[in-house]
């Protein structure tokens, strides 16, 4: 969430920065109605002052036997008392409408991120790895979904009877690669210094308003509870409700919700494997063949919370560490910086990581790595104090990335490492995972 303070004072830098984003966000309405929200207050406060004056009075006149003074005087304090109950109405009102709106205001870009309008607007940064040339080898790569069921480690049309479209169901040597590459990765992380949690797979109101899922992306989560108490989050989201998680960005940011850290604390680096839940409300015909957007996935999490002085450096180091996934595993990636149009509506900078996949002839995104500056910290309420060098708390800087999206690994695997007689090749840091076996074959 942006601090109120900064958007009265800096009206056109917000004007501009929801521009460069796309954004419909309108900073002008929510300074209207913060400037007639702070109006009322001086208002209400001198009303319930005149009040308590008034209130004393009566005791006073009382005593020395004006009777008709204290009846004027309570007549004066009944009307103060109705004038102060119609404009705490209105009061409320306004407090709601503003949270509401400010609470759907994207985080403002960073300086340092190109302005673009869309996706082919972003700016890619660098290749790691040398797609496979198939053709040389002298055969055509077939398609993860179809490679995979011909192999019999992935089944779809059971999956839909078990669930229903964009599920997947995996078998024998597909089971196995997708807990070896959870386990590869959760390693890989451990060893770079992480702290490994297992978070629940259901998260509540707070936890989603917190990193912004909730209320802006409602409609792509999966409710589990449709009854709540009376106290929503203003927005129109219950407070009682329970989401299937979808990303362990909730959970692990959340952690720390109404904490405050110490520096020495900072920076924590946080990881997790966790299935995710989402509908993909709006995406009908996007990547809906195969396992390149599903409903329910396997993803491993990296969560930094830094000093704002920090948190750019720490977004380079978590973008390195997911890049670490992918050359171990020898499959061809490019880093792409998302433009301001293209931004996640948390984030205030996004390096993508897109793989190679043959089926596409083209890289697909297997992990976003961003740095949401206090956006998140701001609405989780997530400080730090530094006594040392100022007073106080401040709000720290969280960021979180895909270190990778399992299932779109799998996948990247089955297809860069596939053989001409129809097997695929199990990369040699996997199979220690996969009980030393080398190939999947039919």
């Amino acid at each position: 969430m942006l601090d109120v303070r900064f958007i009265r004072d800096n009206p056109q830098l917000v004007r501009d920065a929801m521009a460069a984003r796309g954004s419909g966000w309108n900073a002008d309405e929510f300074l209207a109605l913060d400037e007639q929200r702070r109006k009322l207050i001086p208002e209400l406060e001198g009303l319930q002052a005149r009040r308590n004056a008034a209130s004393k009075q009566i005791g006073t006149l009382m005593k020395e036997g004006r009777r008709a003074d204290a009846e004027t005087a309570k007549a004066e304090v009944a009307q103060l008392k109705s004038d102060i109950a119609a404009i705490d109405v209105q009061k409320t009102e306004l407090d709601k409408q503003v949270r509401e709106l400010a609470v759907t205001a994207p985080n403002l870009p960073d300086a340092s991120v190109p302005v673009g309008t869309d996706e082919n607007d972003n700016v890619e940064l660098k290749r790691w790895g040398i797609p496979r040339d198939f053709a040389a080898e002298g055969f055509e790569p077939q398609a993860h979904w179809d490679l995979g069921p011909a192999l019999g480690i992935i089944d779809f049309e059971r999956a839909v009877k078990l669930a229903e479209s964009r599920f997947v169901l995996l078998g024998g040597a597909g089971a196995q690669l997708e807990r070896a590459l959870i386990n590869f990765m959760l390693d890989l992380h451990l060893d770079a210094g992480y702290k490994e949690w297992w978070p629940p797979v259901l998260a509540n109101t707070d936890t989603l308003f917190s990193t912004g899922q909730l209320p802006k992306f409602e409609d792509d989560l999966y409710k589990t509870q449709t009854e709540g108490d009376a106290n929503a989050h203003d927005g129109g989201i219950t407070a009682g409700q329970l989401y299937l998680t979808p990303t362990s960005e909730a959970t692990l940011t959340s952690i720390h919700r109404d904490e405050v850290l110490d520096a020495k604390q900072l920076p924590v680096h946080y990881t997790a494997s966790a299935p995710c839940f989402r509908e993909e409300a709006g995406s009908a015909g996007r990547d809906t063949r195969g396992m390149i957007r599903v409903h329910q996935f396997d993803k491993v999490e990296l969560v930094h919370l830094s000093t704002p002085e920090d948190s750019f450096n720490e977004l380079e180091a978590m973008t390195l560490q997911a890049e670490s996934v992918l050359e171990a595993l020898n499959l061809p990636y490019r880093r792409i910086e998302l433009c301001t149009g293209d931004l996640g509506f948390s984030a205030a900078k996004t390096y993508d990581l897109e793989v190679w996949l043959p089926s596409y002839n083209d890289y697909k995104e297997i992990s976003s790595c961003s740095n949401c500056t206090d956006f998140q910290a701001r609405r989780a309420s997530i400080k730090y104090r530094d006594p040392e060098n100022f007073k106080g708390s401040r709000h720290v800087h969280t960021l979180n990335g895909s270190a990778v999206a399992v299932g779109r690994c799998f996948a990247a695997i089955i297809e860069n490492y596939q053989n001409s007689d129809g097997s695929v090749t199990i990369p040699e840091v996997l199979r220690p995972y996969m009980r030393n076996m080398t190939t999947i074959a039919s």
